[in-house]
């Protein structure tokens, strides 16, 4: 079926299916995999924009596709679509590899169609970007909906895009030319109004439930989210999405906030067709205290039948957490600490003290909480190898203080593999104290190829080298693996499964270290790619703790397309 606009969502390295690279424990605590499968929300949201003034957009998940079936011929896909403009995420700078891989593929297959590439990493190196030949567009900003429809329309009447906001293109004497960043809508009430609605009608209408699954396992464990805003308030040092990054990077001076009726809308849309929990990305603190309360109130009005994770980016009220286990009871918690060490927490970015956060704990284990999970990271400014190992330790305290609670979640993770462009660590490294290893897209896109992750990282601190983060990340991991199991956290015989691999890979770690100072190290890679493959394939215990429980029914898209149909 012809559309006038695909959107391909790219694996992080293509093709990974025919490389020997460790991935390490580079995305063990999000639902996709070491490939970065989940697109962005922005495709659901820029298709039904789109469909709404009469064009027809298609998403195709690539990047799951080829983990799904090792036979998936991408490029054979590709070749089959037909549009005159190809749309390409480089919204997270991982996908930097495949992203362009993808533009070369759909360039061979469609010589005549159009490449647009869009997202946040996209917006921070569109000057290099464009200079790809297979790339004929970049759109900078977070809100792309309306300018991308301006664009489709100059396509259809074969029209030069002068007058489109925030886009960067080729003229057809080949100039480059960079029109005004100048469209930040200070309003998101006219996108993202019935997008998963209308992904649900996509599936039925492409019949391809495989090319819009948001991750490998999906069907297992249907989680979605729901964005509150655009933008952020905080400006935690590690972060490309921080307000300063925001500000400096992406035009936008301040956050906009979605509706408290938009949010619990969506919330709504997604009981129809999935049972799955639901995640309300970001605190609703954020756009204030009344925001937040009226969003609770929305949610309980409504009676929420799915469970609901809410996120903390700081300790929070005894009665805010009264107010959420009212409207979602069994609610799920995250809170993100960083360290327990609150130096290194401010030197990150996060401002309050171990007695708050742990009042905080306290508090939503008391109303009703049924599940709190804490994130700690390692690579942060003034963190040392010793300082992780005590983090450790801090979460044993936790677990004695609160008398092994199960629904206490513990978690540690390297920040990898990239610092990331525009966050504040990135841009003043010698302030944060990181020196900085790569700073160019084509830099970041060759060190994805690397043979480990360690080689993969693109920061080291004045604090720890890459290989003490390595083996610092495998140490802490190891520890709190032990931890869990020692109070119950989780069962022997996961614990013995995360000890099983996370050994495996620090072994091949260093077994990469050593071949790589040899000669012929790439046949030896090479020799070594069944195991390395395997260890990266194998369960990780941390995710499979991440989820909560599902019903039987998990998914009910004839209901819900039934639904809206009847009501349209």
């Amino acid at each position: 079926m012809s559309v006038d606009l695909v959107l391909l969502h790219p694996p992080s390295v293509y093709d990974f299916r025919q490389k020997t690279i460790l991935y390490g424990p580079v995305s063990d605590l999000i639902p996709s995999s070491f490939m970065f499968e989940m697109y962005p929300i922005g495709f659901t949201s820029i298709a039904e924009y789109l469909e709404g003034a009469g064009y027809r957009v298609r998403i195709v998940n690539l990047a799951v596709r080829m983990l799904n079936d090792n036979k998936f011929d991408a490029e054979a896909m590709i070749k089959r679509l037909k549009a005159p403009l190809f749309g390409i995420d480089l919204h997270w700078l991982v996908s930097a590899h495949g992203a362009i891989e993808i533009a070369k593929i759909v360039k061979r297959c469609h010589p005549e169609a159009k490449v647009i590439v869009g997202g946040l990493s996209s917006s921070y190196y569109y000057q290099e970007l464009i200079q790809y030949p297979e790339i004929d567009y970049v759109m900078r900003g977070d809100s792309t909906e309306e300018p991308l429809r301006q664009l489709m329309d100059c396509i259809k009447n074969s029209s030069q895009p002068e007058e489109v906001p925030n886009l960067v293109w080729r003229d057809g004497q080949g100039r480059v030319r960079e029109n005004p960043f100048s469209y930040v809508p200070a309003d998101l009430s006219h996108v993202m109004v019935s997008y998963y609605a209308n992904t649900v009608r996509s599936v039925i209408r492409y019949r391809d439930l495989a090319s819009y699954t948001p991750f490998k396992g999906w069907a297992r464990y249907p989680i979605t989210g729901v964005l509150t805003c655009r933008g952020c308030t905080q400006n935690c040092v590690v972060c490309g999405g921080s307000a300063a990054a925001f500000r400096n990077s992406f035009n936008r001076e301040k956050a906009v906030f979605r509706s408290p009726k938009s949010v619990a809308q969506d919330v709504k849309q997604i009981e129809r067709f999935s049972s799955g929990p639901i995640f309300i990305l970001g605190d609703l603190r954020q756009a204030g205290e009344d925001y937040a309360y009226e969003v609770l109130r929305l949610l309980e009005k409504g009676g929420v039948k799915n469970q609901v994770i809410f996120e903390l980016f700081s300790p929070a009220p005894a009665d805010l957490l009264r107010q959420m286990s009212r409207a979602c009871p069994n609610f799920c918690l995250e809170i993100s600490p960083d360290s327990h060490d609150p130096e290194v927490r401010r030197a990150a970015g996060r401002y309050y003290s171990n007695q708050d956060l742990e009042q905080t704990l306290s508090d939503a284990l008391a109303v009703g909480c049924g599940r709190l999970d804490i994130f700690f990271m390692i690579g942060l400014p003034k963190q040392t190898p010793r300082s992780v190992m005590d983090t450790i330790d801090y979460c044993d305290f936790l677990l004695q203080k609160f008398r092994g609670d199960k629904r206490l979640s513990l978690f540690i993770a390297p920040l990898s593999p990239f610092l990331d462009p525009g966050s504040l660590g990135f841009e003043q490294p010698q302030r944060y104290g990181y020196r900085i290893l790569f700073r160019t897209l084509e830099e970041h896109r060759q060190a994805l190829l690397a043979p480990s992750w360690k080689y993969s990282l693109n920061y080291e601190t004045e604090w720890m080298t890459r290989q003490q983060i390595v083996d610092t990340a495998y140490e802490a991991i190891l520890r709190l693996n032990r931890l869990k199991a020692k109070y119950g956290i989780i069962s022997k015989e996961m614990a013995e499964a995360g000890e099983q691999r996370i050994k495996a890979a620090w072994e091949m770690a260093h077994r990469i270290d050593d071949i790589l100072t040899r000669d012929n190290y790439q046949d030896e890679l090479s020799r070594l790619k069944a195991r390395i493959d395997e260890i990266n394939a194998s369960p990780v215990v941390e995710r499979l703790q991440l989820e909560l429980p599902v019903g039987l029914v998990k998914l009910k898209f004839l209901r819900s397309l039934w639904s809206w149909a009847t009501e349209r």
